[in-house]
């Protein structure tokens, strides 16, 4: 969440970034100050009446000492008058409290100022292209045709047992899920990280500290019962593996990479869009998490943004980079990236990739802070993640963009040794 100091005094700017952002017209700014400002008097109020108090409660025993029983009743009637009056003033101002941090849980982050202003995915700056288109002198075929011709996937089954958006992955399906997964984490521990095994489901208070929560509750599979939720991404442990902390600025940064299934509820639009591997409910990704300091944080986004771009270029996989406009960038974020594959057969773009900087904005709300060096009192980290990578759109690409004149799918150089083989499926 936002520094509530930073809303007092930059009110029209977070008003125009929720404008921006198509999350209401910015009253909810007008009414988390309005909010604020009863809090504060009531503040004041409560001070007020508990120095009244204690001096009623001090007059008392004066009175009575000099023997003014009288006026001591009296005072004993004020002292009692004033503590009931003070444990009114205390829940109400415990009840504006309550008000002031659910208004800021829903006031979303402040774009960095290099974010372009747009309302919908068409107004997303391509800032970068890599690769070639494949061109093929035979007709190629989707990812989802390859996947049932070599009996990589079976997506019946994986209805019956569960439903739509589950799939098996079978044969050399299961294979290639692996080697991407090892492909992945070992050039991320390589380049720096961390590996970490996270745990598939996480509380309330998790959920709500990296912005799931109040924002993206139909987005998740819950657990009732147990009060917890399936991750959505990995980001969501790893980032709050350090909730309420205080890190030693030498220790930073700290980047971790850790491999998940992912769940989502939503599944998106229906048609050809979301046939195969387009869109799913649960899907393996390996997530890249960093911790660092505020003024190292913009350095950190293209750092992270670089790796991912390197598996991509390793994978011989044709992409662009998107630059996200304010109204297709989230409600957490202030900067973002998304990277696009291309799908040779289905001739479209596959997002595999996001990589954000929230800033202080999720660290704010998990209490993740650092002790700069000689200082004492902490300050908030920044906080940002990426997809390093995706599975379900990269195996569409790499079955789409290397298929072969004989039905096999050349693997590129990088995933061979990972695969086993230098190819996917029996020639013929």
């Amino acid at each position: 969440m936002l520094d509530l100091q930073f809303i007092r005094e930059n009110a029209d700017r977070v008003k125009a970034a929720m404008v921006n952002k198509g999350i209401g017209d910015g009253a909810l700014v007008d009414q988390l100050l309005q909010a604020d400002e009863e809090r504060r008097s009531l503040i004041s109020k409560t001070q007020e009446t508990q120095t009244e108090s204690n001096a009623a409660a001090k007059a008392i025993g004066a009175l009575m000492k000099e023997g003014r029983k009288e006026e001591a009743q009296g005072a004993i009637a004020k002292s009692s008058s004033l503590k009931e009056r003070l444990k009114e003033l205390e829940e109400t101002q415990k009840k504006a409290q309550e008000r002031v941090e659910n208004l800021l849980l829903e006031i979303p982050n402040v774009p960095h100022e290099t974010v372009p202003v747009g309302r919908t995915p068409d107004e997303n700056e391509v800032a970068f292209e890599w690769g070639v288109f494949p061109a093929f002198d035979f007709e190629a075929i989707p990812h989802w045709e390859i996947l049932d011709k070599h009996r990589m996937a079976d997506f019946d089954r994986g209805s019956k047992v569960t439903g739509a958006g589950f799939p098996f992955y079978t044969r050399e399906g299961a294979k290639l899920q692996r080697a991407l997964i090892n492909f992945f984490l070992d050039e991320a521990v390589a380049a720096g990280y961390m590996e970490i095994q996270a745990p598939l489901v996480v509380n309330e208070d998790s959920a709500r500290g990296t912005g799931q929560l109040p924002d993206k509750e139909d987005l998740m599979y819950e657990a009732q019962r147990d009060g917890l939720y399936m991750i959505p991404t990995a980001e969501v442990p790893l980032t709050n593996l350090h909730r309420d902390e205080i890190f030693a600025e030498k220790d930073l940064p700290i980047r971790y990479c850790g491999y998940t299934p992912c769940f989502r509820r939503e599944a998106g639009s229906y048609g050809k869009d979301v046939r195969g591997l387009n869109r799913l409910h649960q899907f393996d990704k390996v997530e890249l998490v960093h911790f660092v300091r505020p003024e190292d944080s913009y350095e950190a986004l293209e750092w992270l943004r670089e790796h991912a771009e390197l598996l991509l270029q390793k994978l011989e996989l044709p992409y662009r980079r998107l630059l996200m406009c304010t109204g297709d960038m989230g409600f957490t974020q202030s900067k973002k990236y998304d990277l696009e594959v291309w799908s040779a057969a289905q001739e479209r773009w596959l997002e595999v990739s996001s990589i954000s900087n929230f800033e202080s904005f999720q660290a704010r709300r998990m209490m993740i802070r650092y002790r700069a060096e000689g200082e004492k009192k902490p300050r908030i980290i920044h906080t940002l993640n990426g997809s390093g990578l995706a599975l379900p759109r990269i195996v569409a690409a790499l079955l789409e963009n290397h298929q072969q004149a004989d039905g096999s799918i050349l693997l590129p150089e990088a995933l061979r040794s990972y695969f086993g083989a230098d190819r996917v499926g029996a020639a013929g």
